[in-house]
Parts: C-alpha cells; sequence; structure tokens
C-alpha cells in the first residue's frame, strides 16, 4: 500500500552552502500559494513514483510466487492499471489536496493472496518492503541526477527553497523549469513515501516488513492478530501521522544535508 502524507515543511528553508555554521538550513515562515503549472508537475511525479512503487510490490510477489497483481496487469509502468484499480486515490484526492492545500495526498494498492501470504511471511516481508525500497531507489537516483548537474555547471544551490520544488535551480536564471522542479519534487516526494511507509503500522508497508525479523511460527501469529484487528487500520494511520509528523522534518534535514555536502556555489 502506498499513502502521501502531507508536505511537511509548508515554510521557506534557506540554505546557506558551506557555511561555518553547524547547520546550513534556517527556517522561516512563507508559504507559496498552489501554482497550477507546478501542480502538474506534482502530479506527474505522484503518478510516475506510485506506479513504480506498486509496480515492485506486484513484481517481487510474482517473483515469489504470488500472481495475483500480475494477472491484474500491475506489473508495469503503465499508470493505467493502478490508476483503473485505484482511481479515488490516484486522481481526485491527489489533484483536490493540492488545490486546496499546495500540497498531495493519495494512495493506491496492489491486489496479494491471503493465503499465498500466510504460507510464505518472509516472501510477503520482501513483497512489502519492494515498495520503499524503491522509493528510496528513485530518492537516490534524482540525487545523483542533481549532483551531476552541479558537476556540469547545469544546476546550482539555491540561496532560498521554496518548498518541494525548489531544492534546486538552473545555473542560468532564477525560475524553476520543469526539469529542476521534476527533480526537487521527485527526490522529497520519494524520501516522504519511503520513509512514511516504512513505518510499522497496518496498513503501511512495515506493517508487513518486520515480519523478516520474526521466527515464522510468530510471523503467523502476528498475521492472525493483523487479520482479527483490520477494522483499526485507521487507527493505525493516525498514529503513523502524528509519529512521521515528528520524525520527518529531521530526516528531510539530514538529506539536504547529505544532498548538498561539499557543493560551493560561485
Amino acid at each position: 500500500m502506498q499513502l502521501v502524507a502531507r508536505q511537511p515543511l509548508e515554510l521557506v528553508i534557506l540554505v546557506r552552502v558551506q557555511a561555518p555554521e553547524p547547520s546550513r538550513f534556517f527556517f522561516a515562515t512563507a508559504m507559496n500559494t498552489p501554482d497550477l503549472a507546478l501542480g502538474l508537475v506534482w502530479y506527474v511525479v505522484f503518478l510516475f513514483s506510485t506506479t513504480c512503487h506498486e509496480a515492485a510490490h506486484a513484481l517481487v510477489a510474482k517473483l515469489g510466487g504470488d500472481t495475483t497483481a500480475a494477472e491484474g496487469g500491475q506489473v508495469t509502468l503503465n499508470p493505467i492499471p493502478h490508476v483503473t484499480r485505484s482511481p479515488f486515490g490516484m486522481v481526485v484526492v491527489p489533484i483536490v489536496s493540492y488545490l486546496l492545500g499546495g500540497w498531495m495526498i493519495g494512495w493506491a494498492s496492489a491486489p496479494f493472496n491471503p493465503e499465498w501470504q500466510r504460507h510464505y511471511p518472509r516472501r510477503s516481508a520482501w513483497m512489502a518492503l519492494a515498495g520503499p525500497a524503491t522509493n528510496f531507489t528513485l530518492m537516490i537516483l534524482a540525487a545523483i541526477t542533481i549532483r551531476v548537474g552541479l558537476a556540469a555547471g547545469y544546476f546550482r544551490a539555491p540561496v532560498m527553497i521554496h518548498g518541494f520544488g525548489g531544492l534546486v535551480e538552473p545555473a542560468r536564471g532564477t525560475d524553476p523549469t520543469f526539469v529542476t522542479s521534476a527533480l526537487s519534487i521527485l527526490f522529497i516526494l520519494n524520501l516522504l513515501l519511503g520513509t512514511f511507509n516504512l513505518l510499522p503500522v497496518p496498513p503501511l508497508d512495515g506493517h508487513a516488513g518486520i515480519m523478516l525479523l520474526m521466527p515464522e511460527s510468530t510471523a503467523l501469529r502476528y498475521l492472525d492478530w493483523v487479520r482479527q484487528s483490520s477494522g483499526y487500520a485507521l487507527i493505525g494511520l493516525v498514529v503513523a501521522w502524528t509519529l512521521f509528523d515528528k520524525i520527518f522534518d529531521p530526516i528531510f534535514l539530514f538529506a539536504l544535508h547529505v544532498l548538498y555536502t561539499g557543493v560551493r556555489n560561485g
């Protein structure tokens, strides 16, 4: 399952590259109003990232012996089968949430056979972890592209970061381009997705991933408990959202520090 939480930093982040202070990232209260052009970039990246996440679930399940998602056509980077399965979570809610708040929330899912999960709890755990792993891979690819662009002189580190769309700037001019906005959102959105979905709370992916740490007998008892407690999934999401709100900001700041380690402007 995939959920996109709120934009965690609804403010401006001031960046001093290679500053002597221990922290190069400072905060000032400000908020950009939703921009339709940026919203289009947001949605393209959201759709791509969500599709990759769910396709990874479906592929690893197929490799592990469960063809449920594969038979539904979800082992694909074509977003249509995923949108068809979750049109509300992948189209309506993301667009409405962006128009109302300037950030996106949404969801999607890949089907699997519960009996297969019970017979192979470890394979099920790998299937669950494949989604967040894909998000982190996309984040790393975005970071590599940003660093290559910085080294080649196509990009520059920003003096001010305005939300998700401004983690990097074009070397010439101050207006963001589709490429810089897409890379910025791809980096931070997939960091957000990977982190949020790893929380070990049903119905997030982390709740199944932790079965890798359990003996099989314990994993089976755990699965029975999860199924009996399925009605508490909403409570789990509330707990995850509350916890995520407290942990993501320092994770985001750490990621920015790593992204710009050793980078100098001018």
